[in-house]
């Protein structure tokens, strides 16, 4: 399997997910899986269906954590150099020149994504086109809507 580039954030997140999974919500079902065990007939209890659903989620869910964990390429932004350069883990400041409106992206692997907060997958259409450029330089998006066009205002490490 190949490395997937993961923020130290990221991985962070990802263990404390685990550990939530192992240490509380595993034995919770499995209590949960007992108890509904006691009422009886199997066949038709509902409660020991719903648990046992639940408890395949937690396992796949493990499971697939520990697999991105043990393929995972942590990156450390804050020990890259300041080159002013935009790499994975970057936060970039750009100007949307057709908006004329700032926005604030952070390049962050697939599963750290999330729009809302101004996370882009590092494979984002928005992300390739930023990676490798410096500030000062125009990135250009080939959207559904048109092409967009981002200056970059400032690229932090942080």
């Amino acid at each position: 399997m190949t490395q997937v580039p993961l923020t130290a954030r990221g991985a962070e997140k990802l263990r404390e997910e685990l550990d939530q999974l192992k240490r509380v919500e595993r034995p919770r079902v499995i209590e949960a899986i007992a108890e509904a065990r006691e009422h009886g007939d199997l066949k038709e209890n509902a409660e020991y269906h719903a648990a046992r659903e639940q408890q395949g989620f937690i396992e796949g869910r493990i499971k697939d954590i520990e697999s991105k964990l043990s393929n995972a390429q942590i990156i450390d932004v804050t020990t890259l150099p300041r080159t002013g350069r935009v790499v994975f883990g970057a936060t970039v400041h750009v100007l949307e020149l057709d908006k004329d409106q700032e926005l604030k992206y952070r390049i962050v692997g697939e599963d750290e994504a999330d729009l809302k907060l101004g996370m882009i997958s590092v494979s984002s259409p928005i992300a390739r086109s930023l990676i490798g450029k410096s500030e000062g330089d125009i990135a250009s998006v080939d959207a559904p809507g048109g092409v967009r066009e981002f200056e970059i205002l400032e690229v932090e490490y942080i």
